[in-house]
């Protein structure tokens, strides 16, 4: 049987074109242009939302941060009364030298330290017991925890207020529980040592449920191998608490420390409306006025802004020197860690 060995392609067909891929459509010019503008404008977007994003931050920054302090600087080296605070008058370091004539001064910052390190101490303590407490399984302890932080969030007028008659010395009702024990009314309001307890209690009240929820957070990122390894090798709820909670917190110890002492430098609403003459001298006698009462007064009393500037930076300079050491110190804690 003959086989046909020819190979030949069949002959085209009239008008057409040989067979192949078929050629990509041109891509019209206004849609290029259109891409390109696309491309253009999504690399601007990525580029410069973030700074979008966060300008409202800076520019509040800028209004209510930056420039009063900026101002205040500058106020602080000029004579300037509140009745007439564009008319300045170059004094340049005299407002603060000033300052460290002045007993005043002197006063409300010794009332300061001691205030803040009577309510210091005594609040972080209690806060680092409490936080212990609520570590361990309780049953409504998202309730504790809640209680904890009403008085953080209960207005500093309303609660200085209650305090006031709370320390009454005729009517209030520490008076009257001191009186039941056999112990004398205490004139909490002009005595200078029960007047600064008296404040630190309040501070006592408001801070410690929120420095108990810090620590609380703290001891919960602990990890449990550690107290089951303590466990195994004999240790009661004490000694894990002294070797291997307080270790762990060292950290969270010196921020709660810091921001304290910060906040304990700027004490303000609590000795004001504990004063039983509604004024910002802190009592008859100065006895409980702090440096942010001294600094009211003599801004927007005596209507010193040049003064009441240069305290405002001198307590600056004082919480730039309390975060240097924070910083010192923390640095030592992580090279002995």
């Amino acid at each position: 049987m003959a086989t046909r060995h020819d190979t030949a392609a069949p002959p085209a067909k009239e008008g057409g074109a040989a067979p192949g891929r078929p050629a990509a459509a041109a891509v019209p010019e206004a849609d290029r242009r259109r891409r390109a503008r696309l491309s253009r404008r999504w690399q601007r977007d990525m580029r410069w939302s973030p700074y979008a994003f966060v300008s409202p931050f800076f520019l509040l920054f800028l209004a209510f941060g930056l420039f009063p302090l900026i101002y205040t600087g500058w106020a602080s080296l000029h004579t300037v009364e509140l009745t007439a605070p564009t008319d300045m008058e170059w004094a340049g370091l005299r407002n603060y030298t000033r300052i460290f004539d002045d007993d005043f001064f002197w006063n409300a910052a010794k009332n300061t330290l001691t205030i803040g390190i009577i309510s210091t101490v005594p609040q972080l303590m209690m806060a680092m017991g409490l936080a212990h407490i609520l570590n361990y399984k309780l049953r409504a302890s998202t309730f504790y925890r809640v209680v904890m932080l009403a008085p953080y969030a209960t207005s500093i007028a309303a609660a200085s207020l209650v305090f006031v008659l709370l320390f009454g010395r005729d009517y209030g009702m520490i008076n009257w529980a001191l009186d039941f024990v056999g112990v004398d009314a205490i004139d909490w309001q002009n005595d200078k040592w029960p007047s600064q307890l008296a404040v630190s209690s309040i501070i006592i009240w408001r801070w410690t449920g929120y420095n108990a929820l810090i620590y609380l957070a703290a001891m919960q990122a602990i990890p449990q191998d550690l107290y089951e390894s303590a466990a195994l090798d004999g240790a009661n709820r004490w000694q894990q608490f002294f070797h291997v909670t307080l270790p762990s917190l060292r950290p969270t110890i010196l921020f709660t420390v810091v921001v304290s002492t910060i906040g304990a430098s700027q004490v303000f609403g609590e000795p004001l409306l504990f004063d039983a003459n509604k004024g910002a001298s802190g009592g008859a006698e100065h006895q409980f006025q702090t440096l942010g009462l001294y600094l009211y007064e003599q801004g927007w009393v005596n209507q010193h802004l040049g003064r009441a500037s240069a305290i405002a930076w001198t307590m600056f300079l004082i919480l730039i020197v309390i975060g240097i050491v924070n910083y010192v110190i923390s640095r030592r804690l992580r090279a002995s860690s």
